[in-house]
């Protein structure tokens, strides 16, 4: 969570704010086991996400 909010702060997208994603499993296509996040902002951002 530190690094995602780093990363955010880093590519500018902190301030408005963000999301946060994460694949887990093989429905979610995460083949190999391993903890996979993505951020996701720059722009706002609709719901429900997908």
């Amino acid at each position: 969570m530190m690094a995602a909010r780093e990363v955010a702060g880093l590519e500018g997208i902190a301030g408005r704010g963000y999301r946060l994603l994460f694949n887990v499993g093989e429905d979610a296509r995460s083949t190999i086991p391993h903890l996979h996040l993505h951020v996701l902002g720059g722009r706002r951002l609709g719901w429900p996400p997908g």
